[in-house]
């Protein structure tokens, strides 16, 4: 395994939660090389030959396992698209941990764009954790561009947790996936941006197979001059239930547009959209702020709660 500076190791405990070299099957990237590999008997990560990537593969039935993929870059003006696909076998039921830590010090921006596919087996059940952040004072911009495309066959369930929380200057978030019958998704976006970011989280689910459940929810902040947009359409295709929302925090001058979208092609579609956007409440910094706490305080604490 190659040997990470601080900054890296500190990027890893952000996006990855890793203090040490994870136990199970991972891969490290650090600066488009790969600083450290390993597979599992169950869980088997080989480099692609065509493109930058990785074919990850789970045998059938494996159960408390986890996958560590994380992505740090340190180096100013590095730019890359990585191809990662996962083949998840029927039955099986593990942890997939993703993200990407941008430290960006030069003039020249740096970007990482992700391209994941997931072909999730009858059955299986699948927890994926991305979680993307950036850091550095230089005049280069951060930018991430993740790509997640899921297939999900009969009676498979998947889990998404999406969290961008600080210092990425701009990303463009598309994610589509398939879900056969008795197939299910859940997915919980957290968002936070500020000063001049941009924040483009676009979502396109079909559901195609009957008793097929989609579950697709936003929470996020938008402070000084930051621009966020969360599209979000469902498509009915069989007797199916499905549900988007985005609820918004809006501060400064930051902007926010929320385009819930829903297409029922079947009679027996169930299908429910919801967005909110607004300010903090008066009476909720008034609160905190009879408990001794400032006012630039208690809107931290109200933000903080609003995106746990």
């Amino acid at each position: 395994m190659l040997k990470l500076d601080e900054i890296q190791k500190r990027l890893l405990r952000e996006v990855a939660d890793l203090h040490t070299v994870p136990e199970g099957a991972y891969n490290i990237r650090s600066n488009s090389q790969s600083a450290g590999r390993q597979s599992t008997a169950n869980i088997e990560i080989t480099p692609k030959t065509d493109v930058s990537g990785l074919d990850i593969r789970i045998k059938p039935g494996t159960k408390n396992e986890s996958v560590h993929i994380p992505v740090v870059m340190t180096e100013s003006g590095l730019k890359e698209i990585v191809y990662n696909d996962f083949y998840i076998g029927d039955d099986a039921d593990v942890v997939i941990v993703a993200g990407c830590g941008i430290d960006n010090c030069g003039t020249a921006d740096s970007q990482h764009d992700g391209i994941h596919r997931f072909f999730v087996g009858k059955n299986a059940h699948i927890k994926y954790v991305e979680k993307h952040y950036g850091s550095g004072d230089g005049a280069g911009k951060r930018i991430l561009n993740p790509v997640t495309e899921v297939y999900q066959e009969e009676g498979s369930s998947m889990e998404m947790e999406m969290v961008q929380i600080k210092g990425v200057d701009d990303t463009e978030r598309v994610t589509t996936a398939e879900l056969a019958a008795d197939a299910r998704l859940v997915v919980r976006e957290r968002l936070m941006t500020h000063g001049e970011q941009r924040a483009i989280s676009t979502y396109a689910v079909a559901l195609n197979g009957k008793n097929a459940t989609a579950d697709v929810v936003s929470r996020s902040v938008a402070r000084d001059h930051s621009y966020q947009k969360f599209d979000a359409k469902i498509a009915g295709n069989a007797p199916c239930r499905g549900h988007t929302e985005c609820d918004s925090i809006i501060m400064d001058e930051g902007r926010i547009l929320a385009v819930p979208g829903l297409e029922a092609n079947d009679r027996d579609a169930m299908l429910v959209h919801e967005a909110a956007i607004g300010k903090i409440a008066g009476d909720q910094l008034i609160k905190l702020m009879t408990l001794g706490l400032t006012e630039q305080e208690a809107e931290e604490q109200i933000i903080n709660g609003f995106l746990q």
